[in-house]
């Protein structure tokens, strides 16, 4: 069954060129590209064993930062290999759009990002430094864990000092 989703997969050629966000109907575009690049992901998983609420939760995950951060928020394309991206989503604005932002949820937002993005080189569709890089922005947890609880704690107009700590804004 693997074998069978790899085929299926290396079948469909992905243009890394239509997932460049531009117009607000390029967006739209885009996260339908997105979508079905993620259910591939999803079904990959599930055709390697992993159970279903498993890779569903894994999925999700990636869903969220790929179709609601990356494409929407930032406008980026999921192949724009810019560090950071990571760091910004998990450090700042999952934060800021979270109810009740806490560690076992972006933990779970983490892993499937991480896999997400390992499922991508697997297809060779991102290079080995940049998932390097993903790698290590995934794995600081406590850094994470210290944002939210930094959040919290904040006092008066110490919201701009926090945000500039781990800003959404790009420095170019």
């Amino acid at each position: 069954m693997a074998e069978q989703c790899r085929e299926e997969f290396e079948q469909i050629r992905v243009d890394k060129k239509a997932f460049e966000p531009g117009t607000l109907e390029d967006e739209l575009r885009v996260d339908q590209l997105c979508k079905e690049l993620l259910l591939r992901f999803y079904r990959e998983l599930c055709a390697q064993g992993v159970a279903d609420g498993e890779a569903t939760i894994l999925a999700s995950g990636a869903d969220y930062f790929i179709r609601d951060f990356v494409v929407s928020i930032k406008q980026r394309s999921i192949f724009n290999e810019r560090p950071g991206m990571v760091r910004q989503f998990a450090g700042n604005w999952y934060i800021v759009n979270t109810p009740e932002p806490n560690k076992p949820e972006i933990c779970r937002y983490l892993r499937g990002i991480l896999e997400f993005y390992r499922f991508l080189y697997g297809h060779e569709l991102i290079s080995l430094p940049y998932l390097r890089t993903i790698e290590k922005e995934c794995a600081d947890l406590a850094y994470y864990e210290s944002r939210i609880d930094s959040f919290w704690a904040i006092q008066g107009d110490g919201y701009g000092v926090w945000e500039r700590e781990c800003s959404l804004k790009d420095s170019r």
